[in-house]
């Protein structure tokens, strides 16, 4: 039977998964901080889908205040699914960048800046050349603090983006749903594999915070 790839599934398509959360070792490639909690106090999340979650996971970690970063799936059906099972579409799952950040030394708004700018949010199911419902758009938020954030950023980089030309932007935005984590060799994948696939890119328009 063949899935549309740009639809997400029905109810009779999804896959059933599992009981059993994914075997990693929780350690950061890049910094060694634990990538499960519970985080140091004071530390704030936040999670981000902007295609292949190799590249936008490196644009997080990257970022001077922020802690931690962890590649995983979310805002699907399926329980603790893998990756073979989230490229069929028949989990539902994005693929998505869990960031834990410090407050006092990176806002909440620099990270919606990061995403905003360095993916087109206008592509609904795919991001480039990644095809499928697993690459779409998304910001799954903590509080109603952040959602509120998020929203207004998505107003401004709307303007922008109409200035240069491009149609409505397709990011889903909603409090965070569960998060499962993805295999070992997908954390942190392009400091494992530095000439790695990226397909990330921008549209050229910036977020005036």
């Amino acid at each position: 039977m063949q899935y549309d790839k740009f639809k997400m599934p029905c109810a009779d398509q999804i896959l059933p998964g599992r009981k059993e959360p994914m075997d990693i070792t929780g350690i950061h490639f890049v910094n060694d901080h634990p990538m499960k909690g519970p985080f140091p106090e004071g530390m704030q999340q936040a999670i981000f889908g902007m295609g292949c979650f190799w590249g936008a996971e490196r644009l997080f970690w990257e970022i001077d205040g922020v802690y931690v970063t962890a590649a995983g799936y979310a805002d699907g059906c399926t329980e603790n699914p893998n990756y073979q099972e989230v490229c069929s579409g028949r989990t539902g799952h994005a693929e998505v960048v869990l960031v834990v950040f410090d407050p006092g030394k990176v806002s909440y708004g620099h990270l919606l800046k990061r995403f905003w700018e360095e993916h087109d949010p206008t592509q609904g199911m795919r991001q480039g050349n990644d095809l499928g419902t697993q690459y779409r758009s998304c910001i799954f938020c903590f509080d109603e603090a952040q959602l509120e954030q998020a929203k207004k950023s998505k107003e401004k980089f709307q303007a922008a983006l109409e200035d240069k030309g491009y149609e409505e932007i397709t990011t889903e935005i909603a409090m965070a749903p569960e998060f499962y984590y993805a295999e070992e060799d997908h954390q942190q994948y392009l400091a494992k594999n530095p000439e790695g696939y990226c397909g990330l890119a921008g549209t050229g328009a910036c977020l005036i915070r």
